[in-house]
């Protein structure tokens, strides 16, 4: 039984570490194109503020928020996210590969959490709560992220997930 549970122990940090690297490069990449390519997600930041493509429900309208500046506000304030988000996988990544030699998983585990929780904390209460509800962005055919807001917020619960399986490195948390 202990072969068995060698392969298995050794290959999860492994795990970790490329599953974490793959949410960290997918976070990089949003934060990239978001600043490089400011207008594109600036316009889906608008409309969904702005209601404007919902179905203009005269109970839900009050929601709207018209105002450019606030809305340029928050779209600046979710690529700032990104970025810190980004940063700490990246460095959560980098943990992880420094300690697949050592056993120890402790920092790389921290690291991961917090950013896997800044991930699911941006696309959940941020896209799918706030967006997808309070600004009704699911009557929007035009500008509705609640999909890929969906695939991203799972895509880094299951990572959170992985990166707390029990190692027997005796280091858990």
């Amino acid at each position: 039984m202990a072969e068995n549970q060698t392969p298995r122990a050794s290959l999860l940090p492994l795990a970790s570490t490329l599953l974490v690297g793959t949410v960290a490069l997918y976070m990089a990449l949003v934060a990239f194109s978001n600043i490089t390519d400011f207008g594109t997600n600036q316009q889906f930041v608008q409309h969904v503020f702005a209601m404007d493509t919902t179905f203009k429900d005269e109970d839900l309208m009050w929601r709207a928020i018209e105002s450019k500046g606030i809305q340029n506000a928050a779209y600046v304030l979710i690529i700032i996210w990104e970025t810190i988000s980004a940063l700490v996988l990246i460095a959560a990544t980098c943990f992880w590969a420094r300690a697949l030699g050592r056993r120890t998983f402790h920092t790389a585990r921290r690291y991961s959490t917090l950013g896997l929780l800044m991930t699911l904390l941006l696309f959940g209460a941020g896209f799918i709560a706030i967006g997808g509800e309070w600004f009704v962005m699911w009557q929007s055919g035009d500008w509705n992220g609640l999909d890929a807001a969906l695939r991203v917020f799972l895509l880094s619960g299951v990572v959170l997930l992985v990166t707390y399986l029990p190692t027997n490195d005796g280091a858990a948390g």
